[in-house]
């Protein structure tokens, strides 16, 4: 070995006992491989996520809204949807899922895009070699350069095509320079397992049903949020109605104590009549103070689900201004809303598409029962020369290569496939059980929420009935009252079912509002029947 070569060898010596010596370190303690996550993750943050626009419902006609800089802030339904559709944080987190959903698809596909490839290489060698004639030891230098690009491409019928050109070079004291210039072409064919675009594209498909699927889960979180937005918008509403029932029940209880306390005051009443009348007022404030409460409960739980900005507007009071009233109309084609139903339903359609995914897992997998046997062309156009240029101008002579053949191989008794190929077979199997199950809970949502809407109808009249006929009966008390014939205990009593017939008649109206709703959820037409607009994934 020549004194130089010898030398630059000792100068490798440090760098190998440093490269040894940090392997008895763990390699998340290196100084040079601490990496600086947040710098890393803070390059994408100037490129936002852009959800196309028919993914975010929107009212096909929204209505004017601004908040008001102070005081109460007035609230029709249509506007809460609005700012529910528009500021909701859970709807902003689904919308993402489809945009996940499709990327993936994008994934898919890609395995069938073009791979521009290039390789460089560089060889050098020095050895001793004894010459079998004279058995004389004589040294060997060489160095060897290739260098190669080309592009392949995976086809949907199971081809792999790759077409390359590449060119070598080896100098060597015992021979002269020799430069390889190639122009090569391979087809390699799938005959058995993954042949066809009927196995090969499975991928992409169940990805494509994949994306759909996530739209049909996204537009079910959606009609759950109108749902939820407009019950708890009447919900606040009759809140507000009760607070106010309360409020003149008790003024006419103070009133009737102030009576009574005047005929004690005169000899009229005797003192026993007296706590039962402050017992009325008690009673009247108590359930005062709890209809305030849940009338703050009612107002946080709408705030959240409108998530208004900034945070300070929590505080806020709320106004429900659409008054609940309705003509209420019995439900006469439940039929239609069950057929309906089984064609909107987003969880149904969902179902639907997971079961086309499993059926297309079976292609796979049943594919996947057949031996592997590829047939392979490969043929290559090369030229010899001492020079490069020369090496391509020669590939114009008589020199090529050419190779073909089979590839044969499979697993004795194929065990994991044909488990595979079960397994896919169960899930497709469990996939329409789990549809049809579906189906028949959806009737049953369907032919619930008619039962709960026909009730609420009939309970409107009802308590309306029952309404005007305590009012007749506190009218009666009083004036029995007035003459003697009755007692301040049997006023408070004919007074307090007045009250609770005036609170079942607004509830007996927004239940019927909410039962509405209810059914148009059931029957997957809510977001139609309110004009919101979003896409809705194709029905299988």
């Amino acid at each position: 070995m020549t004194p130089r070569r010898f030398g630059s060898l000792w100068l490798t010596l440090p760098l190998v006992w440093a490269v040894l010596a940090g392997g008895c370190m763990p390699p998340d303690r290196w100084p040079a491989l601490q990496p600086d996550f947040d710098r890393a993750a803070r390059r994408d943050e100037g490129d936002p996520v852009v959800v196309p626009d028919a993914l975010q419902p929107r009212l096909a006609r929204e209505p004017a809204f601004e908040l008001p800089d102070e005081g109460p802030i007035a609230l029709s339904v249509e506007q809460a949807l609005m700012a529910a559709l528009r500021n909701n944080r859970d709807l902003r987190v689904r919308e993402l899922n489809p945009v996940i959903a499709g990327a993936f698809e994008q994934i898919e596909r890609g395995a069938y895009d073009a791979e521009v490839f290039g390789e460089f290489e560089y060889n050098e060698e020095e050895a001793s070699e004894v010459s079998r004639s004279t058995a004389t030891q004589f040294g060997v230098e060489g160095r060897d350069t290739a260098a190669a690009m080309g592009i392949r491409r995976q086809l949907p019928t199971g081809t792999r095509l790759e077409g390359s050109v590449s060119q070598e070079r080896s100098i060597s004291n015992r021979s002269p320079e020799q430069q390889v210039a190639r122009l090569g072409l391979s087809v390699t064919q799938s005959l058995l397992r993954g042949f066809g675009p009927a196995v090969n594209l499975v991928s992409i498909r169940q990805a494509e049903l994949d994306t759909v699927a996530s739209i049909h889960e996204l537009r079910g979180f959606t009609e759950a949020l109108v749902a939820d937005t407009e019950t708890a918008y009447w919900n606040l509403a009759l809140a507000a109605k009760e607070i106010a029932i309360f409020e003149r029940s008790l003024a006419v209880a103070r009133q009737q104590l102030d009576e009574v306390a005047q005929r004690i005051e005169v000899g009229i009443l005797p003192e026993v009549d007296a706590p039962a009348a402050r017992a009325e007022v008690a009673r009247r404030e108590q359930a005062l103070i709890d209809a305030r409460s849940q009338l703050t409960e009612r107002r946080l739980r709408l705030l959240r689900l409108i998530n208004p900005e900034p945070d300070e507007l929590l505080d806020r009071s709320v106004a429900a201004v659409t008054e609940p009233s309705i003509v209420p109309i019995a439900v006469s084609d439940l039929e239609d809303r069950i057929r309906l139903a089984e064609k909107l339903r987003p969880d149904l359609n969902e179902a639907r598409l997971r079961l086309e995914q499993n059926r297309l897992e079976t292609i796979v997998t049943r594919n996947g029962l057949l031996p592997m046997l590829d047939l392979f062309v490969v043929l290559g156009k090369t030229g010899f020369a001492d020079t490069f240029s020369d090496s391509f101008r020669e590939m114009s002579g008589d020199t090529y290569d050419f190779a073909a053949g089979v590839s044969l191989r499979q697993y004795l008794g194929n065990r994991a496939a044909k488990a595979r190929h079960e397994a896919a077979r169960a899930s497709r199997r469990q996939s329409a059980e789990a549809v049809e199950n579906l189906r028949q809970l959806i009737r049953l949502d369907v032919r619930l929420a008619a039962n709960e809407v026909e009730r609420t109808r009939q309970q409107i009249s009802a308590s309306r009935v029952t309404r005007e006929f305590e009012e007749q009966t506190v009218r009666a008390e009083r004036e029995r009252y007035a003459v003697g014939a009755s007692t301040a205990l049997l006023v408070a009593q004919a007074q307090r079912d007045l009250l609770v017939s005036q609170i079942a008649e607004v509830r007996a109206v927004v239940n019927y509002r909410i039962a509405l709703v209810s059914l148009h959820l059931a029957e997957g037409s809510l977001l139609e029947r309110r004009g919101v607009r979003m896409a809705g994934g194709e029905t299988p």
